[in-house]
């Protein structure tokens, strides 16, 4: 059986969202008192009413037609008045609703780029972006009309619960008695349909999942021939969302229904009950007419409290699955006393490291111990699997050690900030990613606010210039979603470019010419020279052929490095080295 999601409290949401109003709150103090000088308007009309009942049954040479006009102005200066109050709710209201919901949007992509590695390694970026974009779309009507709407009713049930007591307890009591029943099958149905609206949200995400990996891919799929069998996984999610969509108007109807019924047994109940008390001399005709008018001002008070429901639970499951990421901890921050780490020279050490993905997860890296000095070449070998990925990103903590240290010129990684750490340390990978935007500023991207000539210099050293300058646009070329429109070669020179502009003293070069043919490989393997030049790199070799000439070169099994040395110290051990260089000549 599916395990149904966990709801939150209610009283946890809103007391989580309730602080978004702060930095608004003149805007909503005003939005309210808006609010009740539009409850005043329908308020005042079943009195002017009951008024002129009376003034036409008990003495009707009063009722004149000053009088009548008289009553007439004021009732359209409050039109005019709950006219421009309503207009400031509808306007700066909803501008209100929409301030909030780009403040949480903001919260939570800035949320978003502090959390580890380890939670987009297992979150698809679908539900990510169903999360920061349509989860938030109802916040807006939500945060502008749940105080808006609770305070109109709570206004008009408490005044219109005085005023027909005034005129008759008995007959109130007996109306009022209906609305607990009413408010137990709202809370039914209110559980319900959040459950559904929840997972209708999360349906949502696995839409755009589906959607972003089958367009991502879109030359995969083609490629085989497969755009059937994408249609086919797509119906199924898109399937699976109309069943949970048809659950969801199932509540909704019931919801409706239930409360249409009630409604009409208020009607008759006031029909009947007050036409009794009428006979009975317990109510004044005029009292009757102003009680029915009353009474469909406090059913219309309702109703709306009913409508509002299912903008209600779908503002509660935004901000839920908004919390729902909030709240979860990055694993990896700055300690309360870290500093920052400057004028780096670049000496590497990893002091007994042991590494693994998830505590009950098999060890990748055991008893590391490596001492670098600034500007070695370090060279890292070995079967895929071995754990060479893994100890490289470990030098920009972008995953937490097991046990042991990790060192940068004496200090230890974790006491520094991540911040300063990640500014001092450069990766160019094998897959190389391109923002969409120009070739200009995707190197800028490097070093935010380059200048023109400091782009261009550093298009010149990784031998980008030329290519750059064939462009249809030059520098100011469009390079596509994830830079498509460039070969591999020339995507790794602007990345390679980008890191020149960067200036890291500690370089990493994660298998970057794997992917590139032999004279793309050939360019970019010159560049990657000209950068390493004067800094700490560590290069995760595809060609054993282009580490021949590295400081040491690390060899690593399951077991962890298992022989270390240069080039021909290890070709002379005739071990593991020895025989993947001989396989790969």
């Amino acid at each position: 059986m599916k395990e149904k999601p966990y709801q939150r409290p209610l009283g946890e949401l809103i007391g989580r969202f309730f602080p978004y109003f702060k930095k608004y709150r003149w805007v909503l103090i005003l939005d309210l008192l808006c609010a009740a000088l539009t409850t005043v308007c329908e308020l005042v009309f079943p009195l002017i009413v009951r008024y002129l009942t009376d003034l036409a049954i008990n003495d009707i040479a009063s009722l004149t037609v000053q009088t009548i006009l008289t009553v007439g102005v004021l009732y359209l200066i409050l039109r005019i008045i709950d006219t421009a109050a309503y207009y400031y709710m509808a306007d700066m209201g909803h501008v209100m609703g929409a301030k909030i919901e780009t403040d949480m949007r903001a919260d939570l992509f800035r949320h978003l780029h502090i959390l580890s590695f380890s939670y987009y390694d297992n979150t698809k970026i679908g539900q990510i972006m169903s999360r920061i974009t349509s989860d938030l779309f109802d916040v807006t009507e939500f945060a502008h009309h749940c105080p808006e709407e609770f305070f109109i009713a709570g206004l008009k049930i408490t005044v219109a619960f005085v005023i027909l007591c005034m005129s008759n307890v008995w007959l109130t009591l007996i109306i009022f008695a209906v609305l607990p029943l009413i408010f137990i099958c709202v809370r039914f149905f209110n559980h319900r349909m959040r459950e559904t609206f929840k997972e209708s949200r999360q349906q949502v995400g696995e839409i755009n999942s589906r959607v972003e990996d089958s367009l991502l891919g879109v030359r995969v799929v083609k490629s085989f021939a497969n755009e059937e069998v994408e249609t086919e996984k797509f119906d199924r999610d898109n399937n699976l969302f109309l069943k949970i969509k048809g659950k969801t108007y199932r509540y909704m109807a019931g919801f409706h229904c239930t409360t249409r019924l009630f409604d009409g047994i208020m009607y008759i109940t006031v029909v009947v009950a007050g036409g009794l008390f009428m006979l009975a001399g317990k109510i004044e005709p005029a009292d009757y007419v102003a009680y029915l008018l009353y009474v469909s001002t406090l059913l219309t008070s309702i109703r709306r409290i009913v409508e509002f429901t299912e903008q209600f639970q779908r503002g509660m499951t935004g901000i839920e699955r908004f919390l729902d990421v909030m709240d979860v901890a990055p694993e990896i921050e700055d300690a309360p006393d870290a500093e920052e780490l400057v004028n780096v020279r670049g000496d590497v050490t990893f002091d007994h490291v042991d590494f693994r993905y998830s505590e009950d997860g098999k060890p990748v890296l055991s008893n590391v111990s490596l001492a670098v000095k600034a500007g070695d070449n370090v060279a890292l070998v070995g079967s895929s699997g071995s754990g060479k990925t893994t100890l490289c990103n470990l030098i920009p903590r972008f995953y937490e050690l097991t046990s042991g240290r990790i060192l940068i010129d004496g200090k230890d990684i974790q006491n520094l900030k991540l911040h300063s750490l990640r500014e001092q340390i450069g990766m160019v990978q094998q897959d190389v990613y391109l923002f969409s935007g120009t070739v200009c500023e995707n190197i800028e991207y490097g070093k935010p606010g380059a200048t023109r000539e400091e782009i261009i210099e550093a298009a010149k050293l990784t031998g980008a210039h030329e290519f750059i300058m064939e462009l249809p646009d030059g520098y100011d070329t469009y390079v596509g979603e994830r830079g498509v429109k460039l070969s591999g070669g020339q995507k790794q020179r602007v990345s390679i470019a980008r890191m020149f502009i960067k200036n890291p003293p500690i370089l990493i070069l994660d298998e970057a010419t794997s992917a590139l043919d032999n004279e793309s490989e050939r360019i970019v393997q010159e560049s990657l020279e000209r950068l390493a030049v004067g800094r700490t790199t560590f290069t995760i070799a595809h060609r054993l052929t282009t580490i021949k000439n590295a400081t040491v070169i690390l060899v690593l099994t399951e077991d962890g490095i298992v022989e270390q040395g240069t080039h021909d110290q290890l070709m002379e051990m005739r071990g593991v080295y020895y025989h993947l260089y001989q396989n790969a000549v």
